[in-house]
């Protein structure tokens, strides 16, 4: 069946810009809304949306734009049919006159993960000495409930009975879901067995996954004490941030995250108050995650645990985040194991130790070079300690924030910023492996170069002319000089004829999109004179491109031996060289 009647009902049900409201941080532009990409890093708002057409583009080096289908799947790297289920939902329209064949396709594994979800959360409740065990941790029942804990029996099918019996799911599809696995005899076992499960939510809430956490009776040391869904379709764990769906507005609002490391010590926090909070899934810190934050904040805090493996993660940590141009904090449970312990013990605590938290550098300090005067006379573990520092302080970004760490340094070790800043001079600095440039991620400068000059003057003139009608008329003695693609989106906004080409209708919107924000930063006096001086070097490219084009033809007459069209283009080279010179 067409799935074109849906799509067109939840297009005229929701809001684009509510919806990416919901993502980043949108700001009224004119007619249109503005924000920075959330698909490239950048510094300055590239991202317009129109209400009017419902669609989205970026100015900036990814160029990418679409409307709320195409935003939603490249935002949470979903396929179609599953932005359309979740979209369908947002906007209340019914997916269920799909025929049986076509909703199977329509998101079978969110309905799979959701439907795990509830049987887990079934199974607690019919386990009083599971559901003690997690308050004995910490935990409220409303906590418990608000991120809809569960329990997986200790039994080999207890799930896939469940979904292939009352939820009436193809087996294939349940192992799909990561639920399950095929053994060598050829039989299906259930993934999680005697766990406490964490589902695993994607941006819009939806279960894409689990973290199971082996009860303390069932631990044979065998397995993991903790264990997560396999990647799936919809689930991977680089990239996705335990709790996020819930903090994303929160982050936003208190202009910070706080990310810990486990799913406890996320849950405790939250129960003591504190809501821009999140975790990774079973994985170390990627800069999938921190590029995920960085659409809602620039800020950072992270708490790890106290253990020395705590404390390498916390520094990887602060490695990947300086690289992305975070400002970064450390958040230390000083007296405690972690997060979660800290708050079972003195509530509010956690508030306390965030007041203290420390700078990534003084963290580095503390952790290098705060050992005593013993430390120091052991030179060569002093001078390797330092050596790391410095390398530290080398990877930063500012010149400002450089020359700041090495005047506390000099204070610090007792050593002249002379010295330090020469000895830093000779460090290199490594750049993590995950934090190298792709090659195919061009900046912005890059896109620009690869363009003829007379395409940004053109692209620069029209922007300008759609925004003043003197402008407009200005452009018209000088639209001759304009290459084929801006004259066809000169004419057709001139003319305003109705348009057939939906290349030529989304060039030209795209045009009309961006025209408000070009002179925003010009003073209004200068903007005349610019657009006069635009002119001119149009004429004057498009006279250039002309003569090379001539100067192509007439080397091309010569070595064929057609002395007429030779002499022919050389007069025509002349012509236009004299109006170069007028």
């Amino acid at each position: 069946m067409s799935i074109e009647n849906p799509i067109e009902e939840i297009k005229n049900r929701i809001d684009i810009v509510q919806v990416i409201g919901s993502y980043i941080e949108v700001k009224p532009a004119g007619r249109n809304f503005k924000a920075r990409c959330p698909f490239h890093g950048e510094k300055t708002a590239s991202f317009m949306i129109s209400q009017d057409r419902q669609t989205w583009h970026c100015f900036g080096s990814c160029n990418e734009g679409g409307d709320v289908f195409s935003f939603l799947m490249k935002y949470e790297n979903i396929e179609f049919y599953e932005a359309l289920k979740i979209l369908a939902e947002k906007a209340g329209v019914e997916l269920k006159k799909l025929s049986p064949e076509d909703q199977k396709q329509f998101g079978i594994l969110y309905d799979i993960n959701d439907a795990a979800k509830e049987f887990y959360k079934k199974q607690l409740q019919k386990n009083p000495k599971v559901l003690e065990y997690i308050k004995s941790r910490g935990l409220t029942e409303e906590t418990i409930s608000d991120f809809e804990l569960g329990f997986a029996p200790q039994e080999y099918e207890a799930i896939t009975r469940e979904l292939v019996n009352v939820g009436k799911f193809d087996i294939q599809d349940i192992e799909r879901a990561g639920l399950n696995f095929r053994t060598e005899r050829g039989t299906y076992t259930d993934r999680f067995r005697g766990r406490i499960m964490f589902p695993i939510s994607n941006h819009t809430g939806k279960v894409i996954g689990f973290t199971g956490r082996i009860l303390p009776e069932y631990d044979t040391g065998e397995t993991g004490k903790y264990i997560n869904s396999p990647e799936t379709a919809i689930f991977n764990k680089s990239r996705v941030l335990y709790g996020f769906h819930k903090a994303k507005n929160h982050i936003r609002e208190m202009k910070f995250a706080l990310l810990v490391e486990g799913q406890m010590d996320l849950l405790m926090c939250v129960q003591d108050g504190l809501k821009n909070v999140v975790a990774t899934s079973g994985t170390a810190l990627t800069a999938d995650h921190l590029k995920t934050l960085k659409k809602q904040t620039d800020n950072i805090m992270f708490s790890f645990d106290n253990d020395e493996a705590g404390q390498k993660a916390a520094e990887r940590s602060i490695d990947l985040a300086k690289n992305l141009d975070f400002n970064v904090k450390i958040l230390s449970v000083t007296d405690y194991k972690d997060p979660a312990d800290a708050i079972k013990d003195k509530p509010g605590i956690m508030r306390v130790y965030a007041k203290e938290a420390k700078e990534a550098m003084e963290f580095y300090f503390a952790r290098y070079l705060s050992h005593g005067e013993s430390f120091k006379n052991n030179a060569p573990l002093f001078k390797k300690n330092l050596h790391i520092v410095l390398e530290k302080i080398k990877a930063l970004p500012s010149a400002v924030e450089r020359e700041h760490w090495i005047r506390q340094l000099a204070q610090l070790v007792n050593i002249s910023e002379h010295i330090l800043q020469e000895d830093m001079s000779k460090v290199e600095v490594v750049v993590p492996l995950e934090m190298r440039p792709k090659r195919e991620e061009a900046t912005l400068q890059e896109v620009e170069a690869e363009k003829m000059r007379i395409d940004l003057i053109a692209e620069r003139v029209l922007r300008m002319a759609m925004i003043k009608e003197s402008f407009m008329k200005g452009l018209e003695e000088y639209a001759k000089y304009l290459p084929a693609r801006y004259r066809r989106i000169y004419d057709a906004s001139v003319n305003k004829e109705t348009i057939d080409d939906p290349k030529l209708m989304d060039d030209l919107h795209t045009f009309r999109m961006r025209a408000g924000t070009d002179v925003e930063d010009i003073d209004p006096d200068k903007v005349e004179k610019e657009f006069g001086e635009l002119l001119r070097q149009l004429r004057t490219e498009a006279l250039k491109e002309k003569q090379m084009v001539v100067m192509r033809a007439i080397r091309q007459a010569e070595r064929q031996g057609d002395t007429e069209k030779a002499l022919h283009y050389l007069k025509l080279f002349d012509e236009v060289s004299k109006l170069l010179q007028n």
